[in-house]
């Protein structure tokens, strides 16, 4: 079972001088064109998926294990309100209702990728992996991930984060944790490598169904497919 910040997880523009609303449109677009396009089919929708190249180590481990099909078929075994939604476990896909998940994967981790400018906002994708204590460099799991969903801060709620975690929160994170919200304990603990483009609402929905003791959805959600957009 994974920790994080006492939650378990089980394993296992900058703003610049606009020209013209047609070149403000036309960076949005080179930005969206950059990374791996993936999408994800849910049983409560599609979401599409940017995977950073800042991360190549996560991003090319992910898309290997897409094109192979290991991701089809796989449940959101762990799913915790204004928290996130996890899947991964190769387990999963057979497993009894009301059978304990999140142990499954691989049989090798992923060297730790923390990039400045990614963080844990709605919509990342993140990957799961052993708690501190039997995993001091923080390597990732090999294929379990999460999304967050989160929820909206405060800035004096991002005030007191920045005392207790003896960071600072750069104009970018406290503008969407202000916003769209996320979570942001995690930074720098747990690797991000990607976005949800469009889709934010699939992991509302999924996010507010009714789970057991141990945060696994009473009824089985699937991720039915993931298919890497060429």
């Amino acid at each position: 079972m994974i920790k994080l910040k006492g939650i378990a997880l089980f394993l296992f523009l900058i703003p610049g001088i606009v020209v013209s609303s047609a070149n403000s449109e036309k960076d949005t677009n080179n930005q969206n064109k950059t990374g791996t396009k993936i999408l994800f089919e849910t049983d409560y929708g599609d979401m599409l998926i940017k995977l950073y190249d800042k991360t190549p180590l996560h991003r090319d481990n992910f898309i290997e294990l897409a094109e192979e099909g290991f991701y089809d078929g796989l449940l959101f075994h762990r799913v915790i309100e204004e928290f996130m939604i996890q899947t991964g476990d190769p387990e999963s896909k057979d497993a009894e209702p009301g059978e304990p998940l999140g142990r499954g994967g691989p049989d090798y981790t992923i060297e730790a990728e923390f990039r400045e400018g990614l963080f844990h906002k709605k919509g990342a994708l993140a990957a799961a992996r052993q708690g501190d204590q039997v995993n001091p460099e923080k390597r990732s799991s090999g294929s379990q991930f999460y999304i967050i969903q989160g929820r909206v801060f405060s800035n004096q709620e991002l005030d007191q984060f920045e005392q207790r975690m003896g960071e600072k929160f750069t104009e970018e994170q406290r503008e969407a944790y202000t916003t769209i919200g996320g979570v942001p304990h995690l930074d720098n603990e747990y690797t991000v490598f990607g976005e949800v483009l469009e889709g934010l609402d699939i992991i509302d929905k999924i996010a507010e169904v009714e789970t057991n003791p141990q945060d696994r959805p009473v009824e089985d959600i699937r991720l039915k497919s993931v298919e890497v957009i060429k």
